[in-house]
């Protein structure tokens, strides 16, 4: 199957399947998600999304979240991994988000990345989610799946696979195929113990094909 007609399948089975397909992170607005997302880092939705709520509270804007101590912040996020760090970036990200921006957050990914605690990924991953940008953020997930589907190929680094799937998957539907790769790593196709007598990608599947299927039954 040629590489351009193999996106088309999976994308086609995607649309069919999970036709709504979004961030599990609880958000009110930009500034919400961004710090969100900072909590994100090597941390499950699920506990970004214990914590947020009464972060959030305390520290509503840009601007009181600036004017905030990292040991207060770190109060409220300890129990998320690398809390001291994340302190550092939420108020160093939300004064930056003030002296730059005027407290609103960009919609630039050059201009996320100039924020304290987003990278690539993250301002990818925002630009796509608040303002439905033709921008692909590649975590864990959609790096393992990509590589086992065949969408990408020999991708060495994140930045690798997102140019690979940049190349054929057309630019509306980019934000949705975000959370399509995403959600089913999470789901699905698990790290250890992917889920293949469920999954309905196993006819174009090269991990499948290559791995699984030579396997005695």
């Amino acid at each position: 199957m040629r590489q351009k007609d193999l996106f088309e399948y999976v994308i086609r089975y995607f649309r069919e399947t999970m036709p709504v397909a979004e961030t599990e992170l609880k958000y009110s607005n930009p500034f919400h998600l961004i710090v969100a997302v900072i909590l994100s880092a090597q941390c499950t939705d699920k506990r970004v999304n214990q914590i947020t709520p009464p972060l959030l509270k305390a520290y509503p804007t840009p601007q009181k979240m600036s004017e905030a101590k990292t040991s207060e912040i770190y109060k409220y996020i300890k129990s998320c991994s690398y809390p001291n760090n994340k302190a550092k970036h939420l108020v160093g990200m939300s004064g930056a988000l003030v002296d730059l921006f005027d407290g609103v957050v960009p919609d630039d990914v050059d201009d996320l990345q100039k924020l304290p605690g987003i990278g690539r990924k993250s301002a990818n991953v925002i630009a796509s989610v608040i303002y439905n940008k033709p921008t692909l953020a590649v975590d864990t997930h959609v790096f393992r799946v990509a590589a086992r589907i065949g969408l990408s190929n020999n991708a060495k680094t994140p930045l690798d696979t997102e140019m690979q799937l940049m190349k054929y998957i057309p630019e509306e539907v980019v934000p949705k195929a975000h959370h399509w790769l995403i959600l089913h790593g999470r789901y699905t196709c698990l790290a250890r113990n992917p889920k293949c007598n469920k999954c309905g990608l196993t006819k174009v599947c090269r991990y499948y094909r290559e791995k699984i299927k030579i396997l005695p039954q």
